[in-house]
């Protein structure tokens, strides 16, 4: 019997890679939904390969004849109707929640692209998981590996797990000629094709300072535990050093389509045509990374220790720094001063609900725009 998969942000970068493996293995798979935000032309190209699957447009109140469902609201009930076995979660940012909420609550392993849910609200997404029985299964190429290796090596065995970062497209700038990074050098990444959030967090190092937060979450460990090297050719995609002190990698091609691909036919691990290696053309370099020139690292580190909503604190505010730089209103550089700044306040909320999480989610999204507009 095909697994039957839901597609959440199927016309961008983890979209288009899932469509691969799903075209890759028509054997094996049923597309039993696609959703986008806005892009009505992608989802109707869609329809007409896979006449199956119900469409819904989340970002828009109406569409063309064929979308059946629309909105956030749409997106909910569509999950919770379309009887998915997995749901691949590659919407961007904060709404990306919700979206995996449902999915859980639909009786779906989610394969999780969204690193949002983790860092917002990792406690309640595992007890909504365990009380539905379902398994999260992480798609980004560094939590992938990791999850490979704590399968094979045990948990109980790692003392340490070692995230590797290509570095971005400023690896080699000196500190003092960053202020003057303008939006289209930042999204100019030198090693992976991705949508212009995340390229722009990669080149802050945001990217992998909410992956420092997602793996203390997925894994159980604490932040201490989640070391980072720069690795600027991507090849190693992450490591886990067991408590004998020895160190456990997983190396391919940068390529998303193989995590997706072990996400989607979890628990087998069957032959995979993407990101094959040449060991004889490989040479490998491990660096630290500079908290000084990249001070998004350090914050995000900061951010988890205190826990509670201070992740979901950093996430809101880096969002709207993002925003605000591509859109020309502040620097390169005011990224890190506007995070640092929302997380100097006070926000001990208590992280208990899915309310409290939002409520934490706005008030640093207001303040972190406050300051753009009376400090910047």
């Amino acid at each position: 019997m095909k697994k039957r998969v839901a597609l959440l942000g199927a016309s961008g970068s983890i979209g288009k890679n899932t469509l691969d493996v799903l075209r890759e293995g028509r054997d094996f798979f049923e597309p039993v939904l696609f959703s986008a935000h806005t892009r009505e032309e992608s989802l109707l190209a869609l329809k007409e390969e896979f006449p199956q699957a119900c469409l819904v447009l989340s970002g828009k109140k109406d569409g063309p004849e064929g979308i059946r469902y629309f909105g956030g609201e749409g997106l909910r009930e569509a999950i919770a109707r379309a009887k998915a076995d997995i749901v691949v979660n590659g919407v961007s940012g904060a709404p990306g929640l919700g979206a995996s909420l449902a999915a859980i609550q639909s009786g779906a392993d989610l394969a999780l692209a969204n690193k949002e849910t983790i860092v917002m609200a990792s406690s309640l997404v595992f007890a909504e998981a365990e009380k539905a029985g379902v398994r999260i299964l992480p798609v980004d190429s560094e939590h992938s590996a990791i999850f490979a290796l704590l399968e094979a090596h045990g948990k109980e065995r790692a003392a340490e797990l070692i995230l590797t970062a290509s570095g971005g497209p400023f690896r080699t700038r000196s500190a003092e000629s960053l202020a003057a990074v303008s939006p289209g050098e930042a999204l100019a990444h030198p090693v992976w094709n991705m949508g212009p959030k995340i390229t722009i967090d990669s080149a802050t190092l945001a990217n992998k300072g909410l992956e420092v937060i997602e793996a203390a979450g997925l894994f159980g460990v604490t932040p201490e535990q989640v070391k980072v090297v720069v690795h600027p050719q991507s090849v190693v995609h992450s490591m886990i050093r067991l408590n004998d002190g020895a160190v456990y990698a997983q190396l391919s091609k940068p390529d998303m389509r193989l995590p997706i691909h072990n996400a989607l036919y979890w628990p087998r691990c069957l032959p995979c045509p993407f990101a094959q290696l040449d060991f004889t053309e490989l040479t490998l370099e491990f660096k630290k990374p500079d908290f000084e020139k990249f001070p998004m690292l350090p914050l995000a580190y900061e951010a988890a220790k205190k826990g509670g909503v201070y992740p979901a604190v950093y996430n809101a505010a880096n969002e709207t720094a993002v925003d605000a730089f591509l859109s020309g209103r502040i620097g390169f550089t005011d990224i890190a001063g506007l995070t640092r700044e929302t997380l100097s306040r006070d926000w001990r909320i208590t992280a208990d609900s899915l309310q409290s999480i939002y409520e934490a989610d706005k008030m640093a999204r207001d303040s972190a725009c406050r300051y753009i507009t009376e400090q910047l």
